[in-house]
């Protein structure tokens, strides 16, 4: 039988655990998971697993689960401050980059001491385009376990900039028409109206928007259009 008093009692620790996670993250501040340090995310899984305690937990008081949360959240925020101030604190704390590749050969000691394997490496190595170690100058295992690489000179791509070639000022590709619906806002950023983005696509012998997925512009006012029908598609997996 359902017991409507502590489904209550859940429900209510439940609002006070989300609502504090959402004040301490605020304070805290953001971060991306892939920039995550081990330690923040070790702190991140306790924090969370205090709060799922407190919520359904109801042998103990939840005001003891509440200060336990505000310790550890008073702690990392501490811990936040102190590397900010001082480099001894965050070298301990968050660890030092790591050279693992230099001059293309391994440094098989430091991915030792890193406890960092082999097929680790080759795999981020690929992720960065690189195939063959011989391209690398070095490569650097940074503290949130991603790797920087530096390719050698001759295996650096050209660019224009090389070839002293002008190519203009980048630019934003906007989004005109998602999901077979006109966004104004982005018509007016680019002084258009509905008429003359329905005129550019009846060009096109689009009569419908709702045919359209997605249309863009570009910075060379170039229109990419997207329609449902593409490839055999059709509209009927719009929701």
């Amino acid at each position: 039988m359902i017991n409507l008093s502590e489904a209550l009692i859940v429900l209510v620790r439940g609002v006070i655990g989300f609502f504090t996670l959402l004040i301490f993250a605020r304070i805290l501040g953001k971060q991306q998971i892939s920039q995550l340090t081990f330690f923040d995310y070790v702190l991140g899984i306790t924090i969370g697993s205090t709060a799922s305690t407190l919520t359904t937990d109801l042998t103990s008081s939840a005001w003891a689960h509440w200060v336990g949360l505000l310790t550890w959240a008073v702690i990392c925020f501490t811990m936040q401050i102190a590397t900010l101030k001082s480099k001894t604190v965050s070298s301990y704390i968050d660890g030092e980059p790591t050279i693992v590749v230099m001059n293309g050969k391994i440094m098989e000691d430091a991915m030792k001491k890193m406890r960092f394997r082999l097929s680790d490496l080759l795999e981020q190595l690929r992720g960065k385009d690189v195939f063959d170690l011989k391209e690398v100058q070095f490569a650097v295992l940074e503290k949130d376990g991603q790797l920087s690489v530096l390719k050698k000179p001759e295996y650096i791509p050209v660019t224009p900039k090389d070839m002293n070639l002008y190519t203009g000022p980048g630019g934003l590709t906007i989004t005109l028409i998602y999901d077979g619906t006109i966004i104004p806002k982005n018509l007016k950023v680019i002084n258009k109206d509905k008429e003359w983005l329905t005129d550019e696509l009846r060009k096109k012998g689009i009569n419908d928007v709702e045919d359209v997925f997605m249309a863009a512009i570009d910075k060379s006012n170039s229109l990419y259009i997207d329609l449902y029908k593409d490839f055999g598609n059709t509209k009927s997996t719009k929701q």
